[in-house]
């Protein structure tokens, strides 16, 4: 399996219980407990990997376990080696052949939070007045 080029890692051998967050796509093979927050970014779950948190993400593409509940706003994609238990809300889902879930699955459009911008200030515009009739 090829990592997708430009993307962080978490290796195999790596735990980390918590919340993880972050804006760029993120390859993992190792145990994550606690929470998975990347809306705008791409989630891969190696083969090795065990996730038992709620996931939060853009698109998302599954070889290993899952236990919590996935939110995408784009793809969910569940590999042939696939395990994930929890409810799926995405806009769209690819499950291959032999890949389990045990859960409730919603397919509709997800809104992404929007980022959060400054408020724009009140501005103010003078017209001429018009002439007198």
């Amino acid at each position: 399996m090829k990592l997708p080029e430009g993307s962080a890692v978490i290796g195999k051998s790596v735990t980390i219980r918590g919340e993880l967050s972050g804006k760029e796509d993120l390859y993992m093979d190792g145990v994550v407990e606690g929470t998975i927050s990347l809306p705008e970014s791409r989630l891969t779950v190696g083969p090795n990997a065990r996730v038992l948190a709620d996931l939060e993400v853009h698109d998302v593409i599954i070889y290993g376990r899952v236990e919590g509940n996935i939110r995408a706003a784009g793809r969910i994609e569940l590999r042939e080696s696939a395990v994930v238990k929890g409810d799926i809300v995405a806009e769209r889902l690819s499950i291959e052949e032999n890949a389990s879930i045990k859960g409730k699955v919603e397919l509709s459009e997800v809104p992404i939070a929007p980022a959060r911008l400054p408020a724009a200030e009140p501005s103010s515009v003078s017209l001429p007045a018009a002439p007198p009739a």
